[in-house]
């Protein structure tokens, strides 16, 4: 049945109150997110400021992981080149994409051992199988980076069934296949003498990034909602009066 002229006004000012209600909470929602990034970069800022945790001090738990990530860090300990994955479809900066080598350092002094993103290589653009050989120094070495979460998960259509190559990378998983007791948090290194010449690209992307895109989207919401709130005072309001 046909809707009468009062009726589809109805329908026409619930629609336009929804989706301006929809639109403005997205817009608002975009700076909310904007300002989160905000304070988590200066979160960043502040904690990079402080001196480097050492080998004795690094987290055990993940009470202690979490107030020490994005710390910077400076430890000893032997790498364990064995366990070497490199963990494919990372970027670095420039949307390039490729591996991150993630190695086991065994910790001087103590029992367990802290993952180390060592850096990033480049894929074989014909044969993904195809890996760089990095030199990785032996003995004891200095490791100088930031404290950071575990690699980041990537989406992925199965587990990884381990392997030299992997999608993503669990702590307890690789704990329990490798008999390492690992540290509830990694390390992703930074370049200094001891890394010259390993051919690893240390160009890491940082969480807080992106901020002018929360912005953008802001806008175009803002926007959208206030086309709609206009269309309807000129066809609803202003047009019929005159």
């Amino acid at each position: 049945m046909a809707l009468s002229a009062r009726g589809r006004s109805v329908v026409v000012l619930i629609a336009t109150v929804l989706g301006v209600t929809l639109t403005a909470n997205l817009g608002a929602w975009q700076l909310r997110r904007a300002a989160q990034k905000i304070a988590l970069q200066d979160a960043l800022d502040s904690r990079a400021k402080r001196p480097a945790v050492s080998t004795a001090d690094l987290a055990t738990t993940l009470a202690q992981a979490e107030p020490q990530h994005y710390r910077r860090a400076h430890l000893r300990g032997r790498w364990v080149p064995e366990r070497n994955v490199f963990l494919e479809n990372r970027q670095v900066t420039g949307g390039r994409v490729g591996f991150y080598l993630v190695t086991p350092l065994l910790l001087e002094g103590r029992r367990d051992a802290v993952l180390v993103q060592r850096g990033w290589v480049p894929r074989d653009q014909r044969d993904r199988t195809l890996l760089p050989a990095v030199a990785t120094p032996t003995g004891i070495v200095d490791v100088d980076g930031h404290i950071a979460p575990p690699p980041a998960r990537l989406y992925e259509l199965a587990p990884s069934t381990g392997g030299v190559i992997r999608q993503n990378l669990d702590l307890d998983e690789f704990a329990a296949e490798t008999g390492l007791r690992l540290a509830p948090l990694s390390v992703q290194q930074s370049d200094s003498p001891n890394t010259a010449g390993d051919g690893l690209v240390r160009d890491w992307l940082h969480p807080a990034a992106n901020v002018q895109m929360h912005y953008g989207y802001a806008f175009q919401w803002f926007a959208l909602c206030a086309l709609m709130a206009g269309l309807y005072v000129w066809f609803q309001l202003v047009r019929p009066w005159r």
